[in-house]
């Protein structure tokens, strides 16, 4: 990927005060410890007090077990679930609560696609087309499907800024095709992908269009309907909310046709001593006990972002990445990776410093209260695909400020003196 070209690219025009910070406040973790500089919201947010409290309250106020009790007690338990469903579905555009089923997280969510729909309609000669991009948890699970199926896996390959153009997704896309599944937005390159476009696609030859959006839905407002995709994944804990909690959205008649991936109590409609018959969704896909005051938490948390309101929260989250990607390109030793464009960079920007490891530019920097990503970032082919072994990644938040990003940049000074002396 080219290095920021500063001289070239117009800042965006965001009026937008990073000198002021009007969200720390709100997050407990970071109003505790002013002097941290947490660039690592794309790995995990932190959580407001709305969201902790939430699942306080459930303990101290619901705590039953749903949906097995005829106690008033179970009841409410019952009902506080079915309410975030409820703000689920429409904080991503779904007419059907019912299609949301919760899960663990974005990656149980998409093991359950590609087990339950995967490999129950995959057959030998089929393909599944994946970009080179995915994280792990959008690849593996679909390289097992096909290895199970005889199924082939193909890629789809981004351009040198990491756009996937519409030749290659022509090319990729075709009569054997049955599922595509690719992530909005990518979690080292902070590009956003084509979803609309491969989406049609994907229906132009009859197959099915699965997005994860575990590094979309915190940054971008998601409507289901517009994007045109089938299935939808994502994760509460880069949301602001508990870790532990996923979503996963798909059209009623898909759910319907899938067989459940996990069994158990809750999910059935009968058993007998030889066989069992299935809950209609979501329960079906809901096996057990379900984290109840981590849904709780969810619910606060998607109140808290539309409190903000979407547009606030990406003029700011889009002025931060901005500064970021723009202070990184003036220094002579870093290389970034990904975009050359700024505004083209969603909540991440991903670089390397010049004859220095990751892991030691990420430990420096701890030692100076910044926190950063090092590594592969769970996605080792595409840094393979790109000729590198790691890197560096900073992410932001709404809880971010200039204050962060000039701390970065003096911990970066430092490594430089460190290794090379200037």
């Amino acid at each position: 990927m080219n290095m920021l070209d500063t001289t070239t690219i117009e800042k965006p025009t965001l009026s937008v005060d990073l000198t002021a910070n009007p969200y720390e406040r709100d997050f407990p973790l970071l109003a505790s410890n002013p002097q941290l500089a947490f660039l690592d919201s794309a790995a995990t947010a932190q959580r407001p007090a709305c969201v902790l409290d939430a699942q306080r309250d459930f303990y101290e106020r619901l705590n039953s077990n749903p949906l097995r009790g005829l106690y008033q007690l179970s009841v409410e338990a019952t009902e506080a679930i079915e309410q975030v469903r409820v703000r689920i579905a429409s904080f991503i555009g779904a007419s059907d609560p019912a299609e949301i089923v919760f899960t663990r997280n974005a990656s149980e969510s998409l093991n359950l696609m590609a087990r339950s729909y995967g490999e129950s309609f995959l057959h030998a000669g089929d393909e599944v087309c994946i970009s080179i991009m995915e994280h792990h948890s959008n690849l593996i699970p679909w390289q097992q499907a096909c290895a199970r199926t005889g199924a082939r896996l193909v890629y789809l390959r981004p351009d040198d800024q990491g756009i996937i153009s519409p030749e290659e997704i022509a090319s990729k896309i075709g009569p054997a095709t049955r599922i595509v599944s690719v992530m909005q937005v990518s979690n080292v390159l902070g590009v956003e992908n084509p979803v609309a476009s491969i989406a049609r696609r994907a229906h132009e030859v009859g197959a099915l269009l699965v997005v994860d959006g575990a590094q979309s839905a915190p940054h971008l407002r998601i409507d289901v309907g517009a994007l045109g995709c089938d299935a939808f994944a994502f994760s509460a804990h880069k949301l602001f909310g508990p870790m532990g909690i996923g979503v996963l959205w798909a059209r009623r008649e898909i759910l319907e046709k899938m067989p459940p991936m996990l069994t158990g109590g809750e999910m059935i409609d009968w058993v007998t001593e030889t066989d069992a018959g299935w809950a209609p969704i979501p329960q079906k896909f809901e096996a057990g006990t379900q984290d109840a005051a981590g849904i709780a938490g969810l619910g606060a948390a998607v109140d808290y972002i539309e409190g903000i309101g979407h547009e606030a929260l990406a003029a700011r989250e889009s002025a931060l990445v901005a500064e970021l990607a723009q202070r990184l390109g003036e220094l002579p030793y870093i290389r970034i990776i990904g975009p050359a464009d700024p505004r083209r960079h969603i909540g991440v920007v991903s670089f390397n410093v010049c004859g220095v490891h990751p892991h030691d530019v990420a430990s420096i920097l701890d030692a100076q209260d910044v926190a950063i990503r090092a590594g592969h970032h769970c996605a080792q082919p595409l840094l393979t695909w790109m000729g590198i072994e790691s890197c560096c990644r900073a992410s932001v938040a709404l809880y971010n400020d200039r204050a962060d990003i000039d701390q970065l940049i003096a911990g970066l000074d430092t490594v430089q003196r460190m290794f090379n002396g200037s």
